[in-house]
């Protein structure tokens, strides 16, 4: 068979060369590659957030688009409280567990800098056995743990990716106690606790201020100026107030404590600036950045709540859904990708990105019945991601619009 290179010499021959060259090359690319979701323009999306809004009853909601690591869209919907006043790109948003991902992004800055080692035990940051610490109503009843030595091997890596082996919280447990359910590190179950156990870490091992920590590594530098883990009083004057499933109004928690499980209040546009750090990787080393995104520990549940349930069988699991750090790492038709959602009765957030082309979508409600349109208002924004938002919110009815 000729070369390449003398059929190059050859005019027909050439152009022959050259089409099989581009179509093997076009057959190589992924189709996401080569034909890259067009993203909604404004009234596009105000179209489409207007029927998910009217269709599910939500009062209020706010999108945010990244495209290749820049902000391109941060748009608000419908009403900040009871009184009808309207929601705003910057009104002061509850951020539920999105905190944690944030905070993960916090420690990852730490262990950059040195502070603290991701898989070194906890305890070798303690003066004393952490059952020892006296009770204190800002972290977890650790007298708890006493007589279980497995506190002993917990690590921050074991934390960040949900695998302690606790209960979400330990006021959950039936007996309201702290216990360690399977050994640290084998296998995924969300828990908040965990995270205020690694918060324990930061301040009492290494008398850090978490709240001051966040300000000064994350908040200022990217100038989410409508962001706070604890509650200020300039937030007063343009707040966001929640609805719950059955249309009751909430008034917004005024958070006293920081708490790495979820007390951030923040803002849509604030959250984007944050996404699209977090997709360009801004602050943190390129191996942490990677690290924070990549699949960790298999994730083996049918769903994510309720906690501590039993691993599916392997055929059953999806084997592309993982425990990243602060984050789940999934595979889609768009290849990687991570996301996180935060929710409590009258707060429903989402936070999609993907890593080719550094897309993001977040969406932050003051209405929790705004969450069945979270799934097709993520498709409708980056096309189909793969997120899995069944997993996610298990047997929930999702909107899906009439075609």
């Amino acid at each position: 068979m000729p070369s390449l290179a003398s059929m190059l010499r050859r005019p027909r021959a050439a152009a022959a060369a050259l089409l099989l060259a581009t179509l093997l090359l076009a057959a190589a690319l992924p189709a996401a590659a080569a034909r890259p979701h067009a993203l909604p323009g404004p009234a596009a999306l105000d179209a489409e957030v207007a029927r998910a809004m009217a269709a599910t009853g939500a009062r209020g909601l706010a999108v945010a688009i990244v495209d290749d690591g820049r902000v391109v869209q941060v748009r608000a919907y419908g009403e900040r409280n009871a009184r009808g006043e309207p929601l705003r790109t910057d009104t002061v948003m509850y951020a539920a567990s999105l905190t944690k991902t944030v905070f993960a992004y916090t420690v990852l800055q730490l262990a950059d800098a040195g502070r603290i080692e991701l898989d070194r035990p906890l305890a070798g940051y303690f003066d004393r056995p952490l059952p020892d610490y006296p009770a204190d109503r800002k972290y977890g009843p650790y007298a708890d743990l006493a007589g279980d030595e497995r506190w002993r091997r917990l690590t921050a890596r074991h934390l960040l990716t949900h695998s302690g082996g606790f209960a979400n919280f330990a006021f959950l447990e039936p007996d309201r106690r702290l216990r360690i359910h399977f050994e640290p590190g084998t296998r995924y179950s969300y828990s908040g606790e965990g995270l205020i156990l690694l918060q324990f870490a930061l301040e009492r091992g290494l008398g850090l201020d978490l709240g001051r920590e966040m300000d000064e590594r994350v908040f200022a530098p990217l100038g989410m100026r409508d962001t706070a883990m604890l509650w200020q009083p300039r937030f007063a004057a343009n707040l966001a107030d929640g609805w719950t499933r059955d249309g009751a109004a909430v008034a917004h928690d005024e958070r006293s404590r920081v708490r790495a499980a979820g007390s951030m209040d923040t803002s849509i546009a604030d959250m984007a600036r944050f996404a699209a750090a977090l997709v360009r990787g801004d602050g943190l080393s390129v191996r942490a950045r990677k690290d924070m995104a990549r699949a960790q520990l298999p994730i083996a549940s049918a769903s994510q709540f309720p906690v501590l349930q039993p691993d599916l069988p392997a055929a059953q699991r999806r084997p592309d859904l993982a425990a990243g750090l602060g984050v789940v790492s999934f595979r889609g038709p768009q290849g990687a990708g991570f996301m996180k959602g935060g929710h409590d009765d009258n707060t429903g957030n989402t936070l999609v990105c993907i890593e080719r082309r550094r897309r993001c979508v977040v969406l932050l409600s003051n209405d929790v019945r705004a969450e069945p349109a979270f799934a097709h208002l993520v498709a409708f924004a980056l096309g189909d991601t793969g997120a899995p938002y069944r997993w996610e919110y298990g047997s929930m009815a999702f909107w899906e619009p009439a075609r």
